[in-house]
């Protein structure tokens, strides 16, 4: 069992940054791909970005690629999402969401993730 606590999220201005970390429970940390999803009011909620257990794939929405950064500190069990740039579509809640998986194996369906924290909003204004 993990449990996934998000943080970080805000109010910020269109162009400004935001990072938002989570952090999960448990020893197996490393042998988790995460994933990042986000659920704007209205909307369905939709993948951002994942990585690999040990970090060494990741994979961005088209949405997010080159404004967002994901990332993973295994020793410390936390995930971590830097977002630039960021424009008023962005606003949403933000879930991270982890699954077991061999070494490399990344998802992007939320319906692979077996694990979900209980969302951080993010809020951008124009």
């Amino acid at each position: 069992q993990v449990q996934l606590v998000e943080s970080g999220g805000g109010l910020v201005q269109a162009g400004g940054s935001l990072r938002l970390s989570c952090a999960a429970s448990g020893r197996t940390f490393s042998s988790y791909a995460m994933g990042w999803f986000r659920q704007a009011p209205g909307k369905e909620r939709e993948f951002v970005s994942a990585t690999s257990s040990r970090g060494g794939s990741t994979y961005y929405a088209s949405s997010v690629k080159g404004r967002f950064t994901i990332s993973r500190d295994n020793a410390k069990n936390t995930v971590f999402l830097q977002m630039n740039n960021l424009k008023p579509e962005d606003t949403a809640v933000y879930y991270c969401a982890a699954r077991p998986a061999y070494s490399g194996s990344i998802y992007s369906t939320q319906t692979a993730y077996n694990y979900w924290g209980q969302g951080t909003q993010v809020t951008v204004s124009s």
